[in-house]
């Protein structure tokens, strides 16, 4: 059996992530995995080589998430619905703790609401039957649905460190591009001088005109 690659390592992850919720299973329409509960799909995932694809039904971070570079409304008009697609070249391009939120707000919009009152309170590390709830507050209720504040902070790294990789890029188009314009100015002189030496052409048809005769000197 092959090794897994970094992508695939990464899949594992977060599909034991979405196994852990309650009532979480996993099948493959048309080849690709799917993270189901009550029989109704909350993740899909799908490897090919490097390249990581998901979807999630982000119905309350959707348009913070399709701000991210890497995002798209899902197709087939899932879209709609606030399903979000990310794709990815490589495994050390997916923010891990980006999509386990992902999974974990995709979850709540999709189980029962007898399976989401099981889960502690968002933005807990650790979803699913075996974490337990953080204690409320005294004279507090808690509350099954939370602000995704970790959501928020973890897309902002992201957003951050793609505009630090874009200014970089766009440094070193505009260093090559200096360097292209500096040598063609040293270059364009040399070949206009080169073109003033040589001799024009006769026009086509016509014989040059020949050098008048020189005088016999007299003796």
């Amino acid at each position: 059996m092959p090794a897994e690659n970094e992508t695939q390592k990464v899949e594992a992850v977060l599909r034991e992530h979405a196994m852990s919720y309650p009532g979480a299973h996993e099948d493959f329409p048309w080849g690709h995995r799917a993270m189901k509960v009550n029989d109704k799909t909350f993740l899909f995932m799908t490897v090919d080589g490097e390249k990581f694809n998901l979807s999630a039904k982000l119905p309350e971070s959707k348009d913070a998430a399709l701000t991210l570079p890497f995002t798209e409304p899902t197709e087939y008009g899932l879209g709609k619905s606030g399903w979000v697609t990310a794709h990815f070249d490589e495994a050390s391009q997916v923010p891990v703790p980006v999509i386990k939120a992902w999974i974990d707000e995709s979850y709540r919009a999709i189980a029962p609401k007898k399976l989401v009152d099981q889960l502690p309170a968002r933005g807990t590390a650790v979803p699913g039957p075996a974490a337990k709830p953080s204690k409320p507050a005294a004279g507090k209720k808690p509350s099954a649905r939370q602000p995704a504040a970790p959501v928020k902070k973890a897309a902002k790294k992201v957003v951050s460190k793609m505009k630090t990789v874009a200014k970089k890029a766009a440094a070193r188009v505009k260093t090559v591009a200096k360097k292209a314009a500096t040598k063609a100015s040293k270059v364009a002189p040399a070949a206009k001088a080169k073109v003033a030496r040589k001799p024009a052409a006769p026009a086509r048809g016509k014989r040059p005109a020949a050098s008048a005769p020189k005088r016999a000197r007299r003796s």
